[in-house]
C-alpha cells in the first residue's frame, strides 16, 4: 500500500479524501499533519514517496531537498496555483510536481458575485443592524449593476463563468489576458482591452488570474493612480497581486471604494486557521478588517462539495498514475 503524507489539513480535507480514498478503491495510506509543509516539518513524511500539499504551504529548494532526503518522489499539489513551489529545485531534486487545474470554476466565480453584491448593498452591514433592532438604511444605499463596467484580469475558465454570471446581470464586460482570445470575446460580445484602459474604465475590477513574477503587485500605487474614483476591487486570485499598503492607501484617500478579499499577501500565519482567541499582530490585515467597505474571506471561494470532490478525485488520480508508471497529465515543469 503505497503511503501520501498530507500537509496542512483539516477535517474537511482529511474526511473527503477519505472518502474518495475508499469509494474509488485507491487503497492508500493516507497520513494526515494539521501543521504547513516548511522546513521544519519536512521530514515528518513517515516513509510516503509522495507529498499533498495546498496554497499555504512551503516548498522552496530547502524544503525540497530534505522531501528528497526522505525518499520522497511526487509533490501534488490539491489545488490549481503552484507559485509556492520552485519548480526548478523540484526538477534538480527529482521530485515530479503534479496539480488540480481545474476543480470548479463556478464556485470560484459565484464567490466573487457574493463579494460583488455583498460590498454593493453592504448586506453584512445590513444583517448586524438588523439584529441589534437598528431597522435605518442610513449607510446602506448601493448602486445597480446593470449598465456598469467589470475589468476582468484573466480570462480563464474560472473567468469565463463569472463574465457569463456578469452578463446576466447587464454588465459590460472589459478583458485583459496575457495571451487573448479574440474568437471568445467576438462570441461573448466582450472587448478585450489593455491594462491600462481596463483601470480607467471599469467601475469593478476582478482579479482572476495566476500569480508570476511579472504581475506580482499588479495593483499598485500607479495603477490605482489610473482607476475611476471609487473603483471596487475583487481578488480572488492570489494575495500578491495587491499591494496592501498600497490598497490600503487607496481605501483611505477614497480612491478605493470597496475592496472584496478572499486572498491577503500574508495571509499564511491565519488563513485557514482559529484565531478568535488572540490578537491580529498583522497591522495591515488588521487595517483591512476595520473598514466597513472591505469584505475580507478566508480564502474559500474554492470551499464548495463539488469543487473539493473534485480536488479530492483528481489529486488522488494524479498520485495513482505517478505510482502506475503512467503519462501525468496534470504535471507542472519549470518554464
Amino acid at each position: 500500500m503505497e503511503k501520501i503524507a498530507f500537509f496542512g489539513t483539516h477535517s474537511y480535507d482529511r474526511s473527503m479524501f477519505a472518502e474518495i480514498n475508499e469509494k474509488q478503491k485507491f487503497g492508500f495510506e493516507l497520513i494526515n499533519h494539521r501543521s504547513f509543509l516548511d522546513e521544519h516539518n519536512a521530514v515528518m513524511t513517515m516513509g510516503a514517496k509522495a507529498v499533498c500539499i495546498f496554497v499555504n504551504d512551503t516548498a522552496d529548494r530547502k524544503v525540497l531537498e530534505l522531501l528528497k532526503a526522505q525518499g520522497v518522489e511526487l509533490l501534488a499539489l490539491r489545488c490549481a496555483g503552484f507559485n509556492n513551489v520552485d519548480l526548478a529545485a523540484a526538477r534538480d531534486n527529482g521530485i515530479r510536481v503534479v496539480r488540480v487545474p481545474a476543480y470548479s470554476p463556478h464556485a470560484i466565480a459565484e464567490h466573487v458575485v457574493a463579494l460583488i453584491m455583498t460590498l454593493n448593498r453592504r448586506t453584512n452591514r445590513a444583517y448586524v443592524r438588523v439584529r441589534d433592532g437598528n431597522f435605518s438604511l442610513n449607510g446602506l444605499m448601493g448602486f445597480d449593476m446593470y449598465g456598469k463596467t467589470v475589468g476582468v484580469v484573466g480570462t480563464g475558465r474560472i473567468a469565463r463563468c463569472l463574465i457569463s454570471i456578469l452578463k446576466g446581470f447587464g454588465m459590460n464586460i472589459l478583458a485583459y489576458d496575457i495571451y487573448p482570445d479574440q474568437e471568445y470575446a467576438k462570441k461573448e460580445g466582450i472587448r478585450y482591452v489593455e491594462l491600462e484602459e481596463l483601470f480607467a474604465e471599469s467601475d469593478i475590477i476582478s482579479l482572476n488570474c495566476p500569480l508570476t513574477p511579472q504581475n506580482r503587485h499588479l495593483i499598485n500605487r500607479d495603477s490605482i493612480a489610473k482607476m475611476k474614483t471609487g473603483v471596487m476591487i475583487i481578488n480572488t486570485g492570489r494575495g500578491p497581486l495587491i499591494s496592501t499598503e498600497d490598497l490600503i492607501e487607496g481605501l483611505r484617500s477614497g480612491k478605493i471604494g470597496y475592496a472584496g478579499l478572499d486572498v491577503y499577501e500574508e495571509e499564511r500565519n491565519y488563513f485557514y486557521q482559529d484565531k478568535s482567541g488572540s490578537i491580529i499582530t498583522d497591522d495591515n490585515l488588521a487595517r483591512l478588517l476595520s473598514y466597513s467597505n472591505v469584505v475580507v474571506t478566508s480564502h474559500q471561494a474554492f470551499f464548495t462539495r463539488e469543487a473539493m470532490t473534485n480536488i479530492a478525485l483528481t489529486t488522488l488520480q494524479n498520485c495513482a498514475d505517478f505510482f502506475a508508471g503512467k503519462e501525468l497529465k496534470n504535471e507542472v515543469k519549470p518554464q
